[in-house]
């Protein structure tokens, strides 16, 4: 029986590709360094799957940023600012389109689906001259090759490419993208060819959006496509590999009559109903690549249900056609749980990380062909009963409280406008009040000194008085740019989720379970494994004291409850809107602390409401609810003079605005300029919005400092939209990832363009 992963982890096992990264962004190396790390990165992850007897290995999954970046280099398709005049694209162009550069910006970057994992979206249009510009997909199945191992070359299908794209600025919005499939296809064809012509007997087209409800229209440009394609991929293996949810009957049917498709991969995780089509109706004599272990989360497999679920499709599709397989990339998840070393030995034997995954993965091939490994199967039943009866797991206080909540709406007593008018008298702010995000830059010295805390190496009164200095120095360089609404700069925390759940109960922490975000930025999810509450009080002290030192208003700074359970790896064992209520009552206990505690402003991050958006509209009205009202349940209980504040991070917010509104929140910062401003459009549309909104007016994912008539030109486009007594100016994120040389001169241009306004305003009137 064989056995296949969809895609694997790039980082290393201890960021190794982060630092190499980071380093040659910084021009401290070399490509050549770069691509050695990278090289040594792959030869270990092919080594380790040939091993563990992984039959189908992945290979072009190992991307520098993104795989929809690659295939975006693959095509050719650089927008013209970037300055790409033809050839084999190199980093330097490639890290552009990714980062921005002195000159121009970064294109757009977004969610990857429902992931916390971001895509650079193509810049599409009817003048972009594709052409096969990067050959990388077939130098890694070579390099795979000379290493003796065989792999499957992994691409991004060309109709999900084209519609995960966006048309280029300029274009018409009814240009449609679909039109452009001709032209991919005949690069695609060129791809294909050299990797028959290398060797490769299988191919791995990933067509994720077939999860998706999708249009007629867009379902026969899958049958057009492979159609087309047909001859090209005569005499190769094709896998068409869909993922994170059920596949509509629809879209089932559709894949199950491409042309020239061998095997089709399905999500049997997030996608139970698809057994059921399965069942029922799968083409005689394919392939099915049966995603029953999860690429998403760290707990460990269920071998007994899963054996089961195998067992029962070998008899629908044959013993020789079925290969297990993972839900999706192990992308998802963490590397290796032999890295870990802060676990205790219960919670580590309920989990299992990307290498164990692998195990996992070939264990239950081998037990399917009748090669059971009793003790392996034994240690996991055993495992999971441990999990199951853990005193650790249950607090009953705490089941109460969340069942309690039903029956109310958690709604604050007066209306927004109301309280804004409250808040103005307390606050006396300008027009155009200007505030960022949270986070400033974190320098060497202020994450070694956080370390070696951690560590015991500093006492704790060394380390307060650090985090003292730097929260002083962060106040004094607002006060001194002239910033209106200030913040703490958050020099105590690494992570905006671990954080607060190394203070929550119920959560557990790894040393070294980092997954990739974007680019080299890799977050440390935490582990909830258990009922969550808050002990005691978590950012009273620190906030309390960055107030202390100055007049101006100074935000206390909290992740939200749906933010925290979509950035943690989060119990599979009861819903997770049960674990969202309680984890919503642990913040609401800390913002009325911080209230009483003299903090007039206090913005409870939701950056990741959007993403745990379900991918099928029938399933979004159910999931807005319970997180909006999560939300409410936050802050229901302050005072009317009391500002809250939300803040969202990169995705497409235009189709959930109405449940923006519902949070019911004093201000709303989003992001904005990196998208080309799409968010405006739908105030553009007639959406009323009343409640305070500041739409990011810089990227800060970029090194680009923008201009003050930039910055004022972005304020302008979106005072032609919204009223000038509820906008505010801010970056489009927290600062953390950048250096002061260029968050100082960026912050200054953004304070200037918004006087500059003000003036203007003034001036009209």
């Amino acid at each position: 029986m064989a056995s296949h992963i969809v895609g694997y982890p790039r980082m290393g096992p201890k960021r190794e590709l982060k630092f190499a990264l980071e380093s040659f962004w910084d021009g401290k190396s070399t490509a050549e360094d770069l691509q050695k790390v990278s090289a040594d990165l792959r030869s270990a992850i092919w080594k380790q799957m040939s091993e563990a007897g992984t039959k189908y290995i992945p290979s072009n999954t190992f991307a520098h940023y993104d795989q929809v970046l690659d295939t975006t280099a693959m095509l050719g398709a650089v927008p013209p600012r970037y300055g790409y005049t033809g050839g084999e694209i190199g980093l330097d162009v490639y890290f552009s389109m990714a980062r921005g550069n002195a000159s121009v910006p970064a294109m757009e970057m977004t969610k990857w689906f429902d992931t916390n994992y971001h895509y650079i979206v193509p810049e599409l249009g009817p003048e972009v001259n594709f052409s096969y510009a990067s050959h990388k997909a077939v130098n890694e199945y070579k390099e795979a090759k000379a290493l003796g191992v065989e792999t499957v070359p992994v691409l991004v299908g060309p109709v999900s490419y084209l519609l995960l794209s966006k048309a280029a600025k300029g274009v018409e919005k009814s240009f449609d993208l679909l039109s452009l499939l001709p032209k991919v296809l005949a690069v695609y064809k060129e791809v294909i060819t050299e990797l028959k012509a290398a060797g490769a007997t299988w191919i791995q087209l990933d067509e994720p959006v077939l999860v998706m409800d999708l249009e007629g229209h867009k379902l026969e440009a899958f049958t057009a496509a492979y159609a087309e394609l047909e001859s090209t991929l005569s005499g190769l293996n094709v896998l068409v590999e869909t993922y994170f949810a059920d596949i509509p009957a629809e879209a089932y049917k559709t894949l199950t009559s491409l042309k020239g498709v061998t095997a089709y991969g399905f999500d049997l995780v997030r996608g139970t109903k698809t057994l059921d089509l399965v069942k029922s109706s799968f083409p005689a004599g394919k392939y099915l690549f049966a995603g029953v272990v999860d690429g998403r989360n760290i707990w460990a497999n269920d071998f007994a249900a899963s054996l089961s679920t195998l067992q029962e499709l070998e008899g629908v599709v044959g013993k020789d056609k079925l290969v297990v397989s993972t839900s999706c990339s192990l992308l998802h998840t963490a590397v290796d749980l032999v890295n870990e070393t802060k676990l205790d030995d219960e919670i580590k034997s309920w989990l299992a990380f990307a290498a164990q995954k692998v195990v996992e993965v070939n264990a239950l091939a081998k037990a399917l062909a009748g090669h059971k490994d009793e003790a392996l199967f034994s240690a996991n039943a055993a495992a999971l009963a441990s999990r199951r009866s853990s005193p650790r797991v249950t607090n009953e206080g705490v089941q109460k409280a969340a069942a309690a909540l039903k029956g109310s709406d958690h709604r604050r007593a007066t209306n927004v406008s109301a309280r804004l008018d409250a808040q103005q008298k307390k606050l006396n702010l300008p027009i155009l009040p200007t505030t960022t995000i949270g986070s400033f830059p974190q320098t060497v010295e202020l994450r070694r000194v956080r370390r070696e805390y951690k560590a015991k190496k500093v006492s704790e009164e060394d380390y307060v008085k650090a985090m003292k200095e730097e929260i002083k120095k962060v106040v004094d360089l607002q006060e001194e740019l002239d910033i209106d609404v200030l913040v703490h700069g958050e020099p105590e925390r690494n992570d905006m989720v671990e954080y607060f759940g190394e203070q929550l109960s119920g959560f557990a922490f790894t040393a070294n379970g980092w997954v990739q975000s974007y680019g080299s930025r890799c977050v440390k999810p935490p582990v909830i494994y258990g009922d969550v509450s808050r002990p005691k009080a978590m950012t009273v002290f620190w906030s309390a004291m960055a107030q202390s030192m100055t007049s101006r208003p100074m935000k206390g700074m909290l992740t939200g409850p749906v933010t925290i359970l979509n950035w943690s790896f989060v119990r599979n064992d009861q819903p997770r809107h049960e674990t969202c209520y309680q984890i919503a009552l642990a913040i609401k206990d800390e913002v009325e602390d911080l209230e009483k505690g003299g903090i007039g402003v206090i913005q409870i991050d939701e950056a990741a409401l959007r993403e745990g958006l379900p991918l099928r509209k029938s399933e979004h009205a159910f999931y807005l609810d319970w997180a909006v009202h999560s939300f409410r349940i936050t802050n229901c209980g302050v005072q009317d003079s009391t500002q809250i504040h939300t803040h969202m991070c990169y995705s497409h917010f235009n189709d959930i605005i109405h449940s923006i509104i519902d949070m019911d929140a004093d201000v709303i910062t989003i992001e904005n300029s990196r998208s080309d401003e799409k968010l405006l459009s739908v105030f553009r549309e007639g959406v009323k919005y009343g409640a305070g909104i500041g739409p990011g007016v810089y990227d800060i994912h970029s090194p680009r400092i923008p201009s003050t008539e930039e910055i004022a030109e972005r304020v302008n486009k979106m005072l032609a939209v919204l009223e000038q007594n509820i906008l505010w100016v801010n970056p489009d994120c927290g600062l953390k990832t950048r250096k002061y040389t260029e968050v100082k001169p960026a912050l200054k241009n953004m304070v200037d363009a918004a006087k500059l306004i003000r003036s203007q305003l003034a001036s009209a009137k």
